[in-house]
């Protein structure tokens, strides 16, 4: 049976500018039915709008995203217009180096802390006619999976106002949900692109490690091997585009792939005899009632289309999170402050200093071990993928909680770590530095969106995009707007 894309909370029909795809922006650019200005004039607006609203920007570059997009439209006219995204607005979350404009990355310590240069996937935008708009709210140097900081204050979700964006690319997340524009930039240590994407109801990618490029900046380096960077979006086809302007070489980043990614192009039709492995719970993990259902009508939504559905998953120890995941996360955390006075800290949350703490407890000798466990988890994920050609799970095992809180203690009577218990889909994922997305797939009983995450082996985004596009055709999601009302 198809997934059924509904909510009781849907905006009422716009023509608004601020509102279209990427890709629909660039066509009516070329026929000349509205220019770049007119486009940033709403997207401006829509930024504000929401901003009040649900707190999504830290730092606006509103002046000279209009002086750009008068810059483009004069080029769209002349038949001058050059470049994939010419015109086109993104939005950049706030770890991300910007030259000239404050890189706060929700940390009070980096409060006045202004780059002087572009991370590679700022130039790369650049060189291809993208016009950034703002800055958007992280976590303090992105610790959680939420978008709340003592810099920034708390990001809601525009879904419902009482409940969180997610994070730590929340502003991002939530910005293109309430039609903001079209693309944003975000970064995923621990499913901080996937997780704010599946609670704002829209498009998030996380590609392979090391395939966009994180230097110049990244700033501080924490999640320094698990970190990865990518494109937030409302279609497919739109995070495609993106993907492709800012999949590069970089020797900068001593994690980047130097080789050539792009062009990626999904083909909705599922390749032939696709063998598609599923697990609502990777064996281990309690689920939210209402997820789980909107996952397994995904499940019957891929089945519908012709894929081979089995059901697989590759066989972590329910102690990863302990043994694993937090030796490595929180040792990198605690590096990137290490050289920070304590005075530094004096501002920052009581969660990361905890979190700081307990990265400066574990020993080298922990590192390395957890590291080694890390290798034997790849190899579980290389042995699914010699069953199975793409994995799909729930992005996240909750709907968005309370805002302004860390995370939910208890999923469906099972205690879980408030911190990154209730997010067990995503950070196996950045453990093995596999691509994975999410895309909607549904609403639980009050509304809010549900995830469905899609991962494949090292490399392979075409075969994801083209999954992720033949879902969107069969399952309808992107018309769907939240009313930015509690």
């Amino acid at each position: 049976m198809p997934v059924q894309i509904q909510s009781a909370r849907l905006a009422p029909a716009s023509e608004s500018l601020a509102r279209l795809s990427a890709r629909d922006l660039l066509d009516g650019y070329g026929a000349g039915r509205f220019t770049p200005r007119d486009v940033i004039d709403e997207v401006i607006a829509a930024l504000q709008a929401i901003d009040r609203l649900c707190n999504v920007v830290v730092t606006d570059m509103y002046e000279s995203a209009r002086a750009e997009a008068d810059r483009a439209t004069a080029a769209w006219r002349s038949g001058g217009a050059r470049g994939a995204l010419a015109g086109v607005p993104v939005t950049i979350k706030d770890l991300i180096y910007v030259a000239g404009v404050p890189a706060k990355g929700g940390a009070p310590m980096n409060a006045a802390f202004v780059p002087e240069v572009d991370a590679a996937v700022v130039s790369a935008l650049r060189a291809a006619g993208a016009i950034l708009t703002c800055k958007t709210t992280t976590c303090e140097s992105g610790y959680k999976l939420t978008a709340d900081s003592p810099v920034s204050g708390i990001t809601r979700n525009p879904w419902h106002r009482d409940r969180t964006s997610g994070g730590s690319s929340g502003g991002a997340a939530a910005a293109v949900a309430a039609a903001c524009g079209p693309l944003a930039v975000g970064t995923d240590g621990v499913g901080s692109i996937r997780v704010p994407s599946s609670f704002c109801g829209v498009f998030g990618l996380k590609p392979t490690f090391g395939l966009v490029p994180r230097s110049p900046g990244f700033f501080p380096p924490s999640w320094a091997s698990l970190a990865h960077t990518g494109p937030i979006a409302r279609t497919v086809g739109d995070a495609a585009l993106l993907l492709g302007v800012i999949a590069a070489p970089d020797a900068r980043d001593p994690g980047n792939v130097p080789v050539a990614a792009g062009p990626f192009a999904p083909d909705p039709a599922l390749p032939r005899g696709l063998k598609i492995a599923f697990s609502p719970d990777l064996g281990f993990a309690p689920v939210q009632p209402g997820v789980r259902a909107a996952f397994e009508r995904a499940v019957e939504t891929l089945r519908g289309l012709g894929a081979a559905m089995v059901e697989d998953h590759p066989g972590l120890d329910p102690d990863i999170l302990e043994t694993v995941l937090k030796p490595i996360a929180f040792s990198e955390q605690a590096g990137a402050v290490a050289h920070c006075p304590p005075s530094a800290l004096r501002e920052s949350e009581a969660d990361y200093l905890e979190v700081v703490a307990q990265g400066r407890r574990y020993s080298a000798v922990d590192y390395v071990a957890a590291s080694h466990r890390r290798a034997q988890l790849r190899g579980r994920f290389l042995d699914l993928f010699r069953r199975a050609d793409v994995l799909v799970t729930p992005t996240v095992a909750t709907t968005a909680f309370a805002a302004g809180t860390i995370g939910v203690s208890e999923i469906d009577g099972r205690a879980v770590d408030p911190h990154l218990g209730w997010s067990p889909f995503t950070w196996p994922i950045n453990l093995a530095g596999l691509p994975a997305a999410t895309i909607p797939c549904g609403f639980d009983r009050d509304g809010l969106p549900v995830g469905l995450q899609i991962v494949v082996p090292w490399f392979k985004e075409n075969l994801l995009l083209s999954v992720a596009a033949a879902f969107e055709r069969a399952a309808p999601w992107a018309a769907t707007w939240p009313t930015l009302s509690v």
